[in-house]
């Protein structure tokens, strides 16, 4: 017999977490509905031609891709495997195109753009949607990683409107304020500017390698970078150049007056500089929270879509030292599609990592907990009719309750309520069916008292 287990980077989640996860995503939910986003659906399993080539070379290698039905090595000859087998990574992507052609989505973004170009004609623009399920990576499982896991998106598309990228500023800020984070960082860049490195260095046919190469920084450190970009060809001289750039301390308008001066009128990265000195104005006409804002010049954001701002998220004073959010802008991520110049931009809250950061910091409110409020005590028939009725009252006005479904000794029942954690009984025997006083314990306490119905509702309801 086979022992039960799941597979690694996946997990179950009991009442009481997933109480507390529903509460992350109703808060992040709320906001994302104030500021006009409504929501979609899009399946788990997208074609594996959707989701390749979207997301740079690393991202394509954790894609998780589904074997077709039936007979999947039909296609497949003795060649195809000879070839995969001596000719590597290219010769296994040449043999998977024979043997998938689905995968489980990497993301939300690019599932979001083949619904809008799809659904084009039915759809007005500026569409803002807002998504909610879980994403797949073929990563390898490690603390705050995970194979499955979920992202809370937000997205709009059909305008290049720079207000767009200073209002999820302030989403992330009021979302992340609501959960009782008081200490986090937004990091901002914009990755026309690190086109600009690649310009001001000489290297602009190795953006790409660059922007890979930087987006490991906080993995590996300069020296990895450093050894990174020398493995991709870039000499020692450019690379020296590049770090001077990237390595500018000092204030967010420090930095932009930096580059200003660094980057050629007019040149790509000059242009990265400009919108990013605008979004930062727009913000200053929003409300503020507890949000530092912060220009972070080594921010790159690997995914090749990206190509206007860009964002992550870093709580402060957790051991989760990884970002608990990101995103950015994507002006032609629909025209992969057919559907041509439709910008758009969009940022994902991780609500596995955030969910890690509130715990360890102790921030869930103490109303967020599993089950019931009170437990009704049973004492048998001769009372239980009266129960029931008062069971009835406490759910019509929207308080958990609930009677223990047999009349065994009293013990067992306050045993059963301190393993779910129930904080109060309600105790209704014969004498306090006539007095209409019944006895309102108060377990976390160890306090009881004799109040009646209208009272425990106004407790419970508090």
């Amino acid at each position: 017999m086979a022992k039960p287990s799941i597979p690694s980077g996946t997990r179950d989640f009991g009442p009481e977490i997933m109480i507390r996860r529903e509460w992350i995503f109703e808060t992040i939910r709320s906001v994302f509905r104030k500021y006009g986003y409504l929501p979609i659906e899009t399946p788990a399993m997208e074609k594996l031609s959707v989701l390749t080539g979207k997301y740079g070379e690393e991202g394509d290698r954790l894609i998780f891709k589904l074997l077709n039905n039936g007979n999947y090595l039909e296609k497949v000859t003795e060649e195809n495997l000879i070839a995969a087998k001596q000719g590597g990574e290219v010769g296994a992507k040449k043999l998977i195109s024979n043997i998938s052609e689905r995968a489980l989505r990497y993301d939300l973004t690019v599932p979001f753009a083949r619904f809008v170009v799809m659904n084009q004609t039915s759809l007005t623009f500026p569409f803002k949607r807002y998504q909610i399920q879980p994403v797949w990576r073929a990563d390898n499982p490690q603390k705050n990683r995970y194979r499955e896991f979920y992202q809370c998106d937000a997205d709009v598309v059909g305008s290049d409107s720079l207000i767009y990228d200073a209002e999820f500023l302030c989403i992330y800020d009021e979302a992340l304020s609501k959960m009782g984070l008081k200490t986090f960082t937004i990091e901002v860049n914009n990755r026309k500017i690190l086109s600009g490195y690649a310009e001001c260095i000489g290297e602009i046919e190795k953006f790409s390698d660059i922007c890979t190469a930087i987006d490991k920084w906080d993995k590996v450190g300069e020296v990895g970078v450093t050894k990174e970009l020398s493995e991709r060809g870039i000499s020692d001289e450019n690379i020296a150049k590049l770090l001077q750039i990237i390595g500018l301390a000092g204030t967010n308008e420090e930095k932009i007056a930096f580059l200003e001066n660094t980057f050629a009128p007019n040149s790509e990265g000059f242009k990265g500089v400009q919108e990013l000195k605008e979004v930062f104005a727009i913000y200053e006409n929003f409300d503020k929270y507890n949000a530092h804002i912060s220009f972070n010049l080594r921010l790159a954001r690997g995914l090749n879509y990206y190509t206007g701002t860009i964002y992550e998220v870093r709580a402060e004073g957790s051991s989760v030292n990884v970002s608990i959010g990101g995103g950015g802008r994507y002006d032609n991520l629909t025209g992969v599609f057919g559907l041509a110049g439709l910008s758009g931009i969009g940022i994902s809250f991780g609500a596995d990592r955030i969910y890690n950061v509130l715990e360890e910091l102790a921030l869930f409110p103490e109303n967020v907990r599993a089950g019931i409020k009170v437990l009704l005590i049973n004492f048998g028939k001769e009372t239980q009719n009266h129960c029931l009725k008062v069971l009835q009252t406490l759910r019509n006005a929207n308080i958990p309750a609930e009677l223990y479904p047999k009349n065994i000794k009293i013990g067992k029942q306050f045993e059963y309520a301190d393993k779910k954690k129930i904080p109060f009984t309600l105790a209704i025997g014969t004498n306090e069916m006539e007095s209409g006083l019944y006895k309102f314990k108060d377990l976390r306490k160890g306090e009881q008292k004799e109040v009646t119905l209208a009272e425990v509702m106004a407790i419970l309801s508090e």
